[in-house]
C-alpha cells in the first residue's frame, strides 16, 4: 500500500500496488470526482469513503481480510469512469464499487448487474431504485445509495414549501420553478418533483438552466425574478449554488430557495454569507455537531486523515461513512453465507431492514432495501440555514415521510 495524489487533487488516498490480487484481500473499486465540475462535495465524500475503509483496515478488516482500493478521480467524466470501471472488472475483479456521479452510475446500470457487482453510489438518482425494472425502462439490481432519492428529497422539499406557503397565508397557487444544468444530476428528479409539486397545488413554471460549473448567473437570476416564482429548487451542487445565490442577491431576486441535498454544505453557506441566509435544503445523515452516540465512530474515522482530529467535516463526508458501512456489514454477512462475492453482498443489502450499521447509532438514517425495492429511506429531513452577520446556522425545520407509492419506483 501506498500514498499518493491523485490528479492534482490536494488529499492523500491509500491506493493498492499495481501486483495486488483479489488474493490479497477484498477488492472494491473507489470512483471519485476530486478536480471535476461536482468536486466541491466530491472532495468531502471521496475522502470519507477512504476514510472509512481505511478505518475498516485499521481494525482487522472484514472477516479476516483487508479492504484493497484504488480511488480513481475521474473529474466527472463519464467517459473516464468507464475506462475505470473496465479496468476493475479485469482479471481481478472487484466485488463491489463506491461510486459517484449520476451520468456514469446510470450508464454503468447494465454493466454492473451483468457483472454482479453491487455499486453503491453518491448519485441518489430516483432511476436506480427499481432493481426488477417493473416501472422504469431497465431495471438497476445491482445499484445501491445510502439516503433518499433525489425524487423523493425533492418531494420533501415541496411538502414543506405547500405548508410554508399556507403559513405564510399565501394567496392563490404558489409557483414552483426548477433550476439546474441540463445534466443526468440535475434533471434526474425535474419530472418527478414538478409531477408532485402540481399535485399540491403549485402551478410549475419553466425550468431555468444554470451551469455546474460556478459562473455569473445574473441572467438566470433576472429570468427567476420576472418569472415570479416563489420557490426555487436548486439542482446543481454547492460551487454553483454559491455563484447563483450572490448573484440573485445582487439583483435582488425575493424568493424561497430550495437546494437538494449536495446544494450546500457548512462551508458553502460560510462562503455565500448572507446571501445563503434561509436556504432550505435536505440532510441526509447526522451533522458535525450532532450529539448522536454514532458521531464518536465518525470522529475516530475522521483521525485516519485527520490525526489531530481538530477538522470539522461537512456533511456530505459523514453520508459517505454511511455509505462504506451498509456495504462492511453487507459483505460481512456475505462472508457468512458462502463467501464474499457480488451475489451474496446483494443479498445480504436486500435482507437488511429498518438498518442502521452498528457503532452509527443517530448517524445514519434506519434504511431497508428489498430485492423489489431499492429505495433505502424514503425519510426527508428538512434543514434551513441562517447565515447573517457570519454565523452558520443549521436548523432542522421538518421531517418528510415519503409515500412508497408502486408508480414511484425507479422514478
Amino acid at each position: 500500500m501506498k500514498k499518493v495524489l491523485l490528479a492534482g487533487a490536494a488529499m492523500a488516498a491509500v491506493v493498492t500496488a499495481g501486483s495486488a490480487s483479489a488474493a490479497d484481500g477484498i477488492l472494491v473499486g473507489h470512483i471519485a470526482d476530486y478536480t471535476g465540475a461536482t468536486s466541491s462535495v466530491g472532495k468531502p465524500y471521496g475522502q470519507g469513503i477512504a476514510d472509512a475503509m481505511n478505518y475498516i483496515n485499521s481494525k482487522g478488516g472484514i472477516a479476516g481480510k483487508k479492504i484493497i482500493f484504488e480511488t480513481v478521480d475521474y473529474a466527472y467524466e463519464v467517459p473516464r469512469a468507464m475506462a475505470a470501471y473496465k479496468k476493475l472488472t479485469g482479471s481481478d475483479k472487484a466485488v463491489a464499487i463506491q461510486g459517484w456521479g449520476t451520468g456514469d452510475t446510470e450508464a454503468l446500470i447494465s454493466n454492473v448487474a451483468k457483472d454482479e457487482i453491487p455499486y453503491f453510489s453518491a448519485s441518489y438518482s430516483g432511476h436506480l431504485t427499481d432493481p426488477q425494472g417493473k416501472t422504469s425502462v431497465k431495471g438497476a439490481p445491482y445499484n445501491f445509495f445510502y439516503g433518499p432519492s433525489y425524487s423523493d428529497a425533492c418531494r420533501g422539499l415541496v411538502q414543506w414549501a405547500a405548508a410554508d406557503w399556507k403559513k405564510k397565508g399565501g394567496a392563490g397557487k404558489p409557483k414552483y420553478v426548477h433550476m439546474g444544468d441540463n445534466h443526468p444530476y440535475p434533471n434526474a428528479p425535474k419530472q418527478a418533483c414538478g409531477a408532485y409539486a402540481k399535485e399540491l397545488g403549485f402551478d410549475v413554471l419553466n425550468e431555468i438552466q444554470y451551469s455546474l460549473k460556478p459562473g455569473d448567473f445574473k441572467a438566470q437570476c433576472l429570468s427567476l425574478k420576472e418569472s415570479g416564482a416563489n420557490y426555487a429548487y436548486l439542482a446543481n451542487t454547492s460551487g454553483s449554488t454559491i455563484s447563483l445565490l450572490k448573484s440573485c442577491e445582487t439583483v435582488g431576486v425575493n424568493v424561497q430557495f430550495l437546494a437538494n441535498i449536495w446544494g450546500t454544505d457548512e462551508g458553502s453557506l460560510k462562503t455565500a454569507g448572507d446571501a445563503a441566509h434561509g436556504l432550505v435544503w435536505v440532510v441526509g445523515a447526522a451533522t458535525w455537531a450532532d450529539s448522536v452516540p454514532g458521531m464518536a465512530l465518525v470522529k475516530e474515522i475522521s483521525k485516519v486523515s485527520d490525526p489531530s482530529g481538530a477538522e470539522a467535516r461537512p456533511v456530505h463526508y459523514v453520508r459517505a461513512v454511511c455509505s462504506v458501512f451498509y456495504m462492511k456489514e453487507a459483505m460481512e454477512a456475505a462472508a457468512k453465507a458462502g463467501g464474499i462475492t457480488g451475489p451474496n453482498i446483494k443479498k445480504a443489502m436486500e435482507g437488511m431492514k429498518d438498518k442502521v450499521p452498528a457503532g452509527l447509532e443517530g448517524v445514519c438514517l434506519p434504511s431497508t432495501w428489498t430485492g423489489d425495492d431499492h429505495r433505502g429511506t424514503t425519510t426527508v429531513k428538512v434543514y434551513q440555514a441562517s447565515t447573517k452577520g457570519g454565523a452558520i446556522g443549521m436548523k432542522q425545520l421538518f421531517t418528510a415521510e415519503i409515500p412508497r407509492r408502486k408508480e414511484w419506483l425507479g422514478w
